[in-house]
């Protein structure tokens, strides 16, 4: 009876199944020593009866069939899980496990089969994690602590796992065999309570990394939100192609990671924009979606309906912003060959204003700015014209905001149009205006739009009054002005916040202005205007931009001063407020 038969004509015959169903049920009654001898004993030929069960149920259409060709197979494998002696050996334990995943159903079509994979899931989990006695007293006899048995048997099933894996497709030679892709989803439902488990890591990358061969490579949707929810959590370290196969596969993992990267800089008052392009890189979704359209397609419409709900917020803006300039260096970092048009990845957007936005300032020499510039806002504004002219329902909306969002992308060029407005002759200013005006209110209509362009070159004339002072004292009509226009109720938020960004550009390139005189005009308007962490932020990103893009020496010599003790001054201003609020609660 143990000269247990192998080869191509090998077939389970009723006497051996008798037999090692029987022993299975005495090994499983006694646990002493007589047992476990009896078990070693018999190992070699149960290895053999293994083998050839596991060859019988490989060549079953489905798990429907196996329970009724061999209804004792569940009670069998089942009782050898949980015979430490059988579990323990190097060479039963693999093959026990494969029984068990050609047992699997990748699409269960009844109550067994449900009932099956359930079983399934709970004997891989429990093997892997938990501590019976049996196999503690076995583990103990021997010396080796429980942990890392349990670390040994894990490891043991992620290299057999990872091998069931690395198997080409089966259907494609023989349509007749039951497909070894069918390891791949029972693979990955195994892998479900283990995801955090450091030793799983390596399986996990094969599963994600796997070429998709054949519908029936298809991964566990618990397995990818299991996967999706610990590496969000840290709890699971995967390098970018890994990452980037997860997004493949999942994406509603691909729109948690945008949001998570959008909760991250909005609701955390610590984040500044220095920090700002060090979390977007760290998110890898910049990088993922130079490699992958959609993923670029997808971010990018959760970042157009945040905008909507989220109007004017600077913070929202500026991530927009710094997520395109990453998102640009990561594609011209690939090979050419490599590399997509950008109208693949901006198809929504007039083509018009796709190279002349996306090429950066710093690829252009400083003389050609404000030519630049002008055309662009001439562009635009044609554009936008015709477009609201359309008649209702012809698309001009869409037209508008798609317009408005590229520049939202390519805000180097309006914080450029912001700068040059410092010195810009009278008869330059309008169209570096209306780009700034068209920038903080893209949907107000043509008639709400002139009135804010009236409050815009009113504002510029004003500051280029008190700019233009190179002593004290400020001509306080002057100043009082300006400080209504910022804190007007009438015009909106985005109006004062338009106004903000004039003075604060004002107040750093000014050519003429004691930095002492400046810090008194940006004091007294910004705190009229209740808008300082605006104005705070604002000065950030225009330090950021002179650092990050090397301008010439001479500018930042002379600015970066300015800039700091203009910094220091609003910072010192919040910190005052906030102590004053203390004490008042108090």
């Amino acid at each position: 009876m143990l000269q247990t038969r192998t080869g191509p004509a090998a077939c389970l015959e009723p006497q051996e199944v008798a037999f090692w169903l029987g022993k299975a049920v005495e090994w499983g009654q006694a646990e002493n020593p007589d047992t476990r001898t009896d078990t070693c004993v018999h190992l070699g030929p149960l290895k053999a009866f293994l083998q050839l069960l596991l060859t019988h149920l490989q060549t079953q259409s489905s798990t429907t069939e196996t329970m009724r060709t061999l209804p004792f197979v569940g009670q069998f494998l089942g009782r050898l899980c949980w015979n430490p002696c059988v579990t323990a050996d190097a060479e039963s334990r693999p093959l026990l496990f494969r029984c068990l995943w050609s047992l699997y159903s990748e699409e269960p079509q009844n109550a067994v089969e449900r009932k099956a994979n359930q079983w399934i899931r709970n004997v891989l989990y429990q093997l892997a994690i938990e501590e019976d006695s049996a196999t503690h007293m076995l583990v103990k006899s021997v010396g080796l602590p429980l942990k890392e048995y349990h670390g040994k048997v894990l490891r043991k099933m992620v290299c057999l796992l990872m091998e069931e894996v690395g198997q080409s497709c089966s259907s494609l030679s023989d349509p007749n065999l039951r497909c070894s892709c069918d390891s791949v989803l029972a693979a990955s439902v195994a892998c479900v309570p283990l995801v955090s488990c450091p030793e799983t890591a390596p399986l996990i990358r094969s599963l994600l990394q796997r070429p998709l061969t054949c519908d029936r490579a298809t991964l566990s949707k618990d397995f990818l939100d299991a996967v999706s929810s610990a590496y969000s959590k840290k709890q699971l370290s995967l390098e970018l192609q890994s990452v980037v196969c997860l997004w493949c596969h999942s994406l509603t993992s691909l729109e948690g990671a945008a949001m998570s990267l959008l909760d991250s800089v909005l609701s955390d008052s610590a984040t500044r924009p220095h920090g700002l392009e060090h979390k977007i890189t760290c998110s890898l979704l910049p990088k993922a979606c130079s490699l992958h359209v959609f993923m670029f397609l997808v971010v990018n419409d959760i970042f157009r309906s945040m905008l909507v709900q989220v109007e004017g917020n600077q913070r929202l803006l500026s991530l927009i912003h710094t997520f395109t300039l990453c998102f640009l260096r990561d594609l011209a970092m690939l090979q050419s060959q490599e590399c997509v048009s950008f109208k693949a990845f901006f198809p929504q957007t007039p083509q018009s204003l796709l190279v002349p936005l996306l090429t950066h300032p710093s690829e252009m020499a400083l003389e050609a700015w404000p030519q630049h510039l002008t055309w662009v806002a001439a562009s635009l504004r044609a554009l936008v014209e015709e477009a609201e002219g359309e008649e209702e329902g012809s698309g001009g909306p869409c037209t508008v905001f798609e317009a408005w969002f590229l520049l939202v992308q390519c805000a180097d060029w309006v914080e450029v149009a912001s700068q040059l407005l410092v010195s810009a002759t009278p008869w330059d200013v309008c169209p570096l205006l209306w780009l700034l005006t068209f920038y903080h209110h893209p949907t107000n209509g043509p008639h709400n739009r002139e009135r804010l362009l009236v409050v815009a070159r009113e504002a510029w004339d004003h500051l280029m009054s008190l700019f233009l002072v190179s002593a004290p004292p400020l001509p306080a009509d002057q100043l009082q002005s300006l400080a209504k226009l910022s804190a007007s109720p009438e015009q909106g938020s985005l109006a004062s916040l338009l106004v903000i960004n004039l003075l604060v550009n004002f107040a750093v390139f000014s050519h003429n202005t004691l930095i002492d005189a400046a810090k008194e005009i940006v004091s007294n308007v910004v705190q009229q205007s209740g808008l300082v962490h605006e104005a705070v932020w604002i000065l950030n990103m225009v330090e950021l931009r002179l650092t990050r893009h090397r301008s010439s020496s001479s500018l930042t010599d002379r600015v970066q001063p300015r800039t700091r003790a203009l910094l220091e001054t609003l910072t010192h201003g919040i910190q005052a407020d906030t102590e004053t609020h203390t004490d008042n609660t108090t």
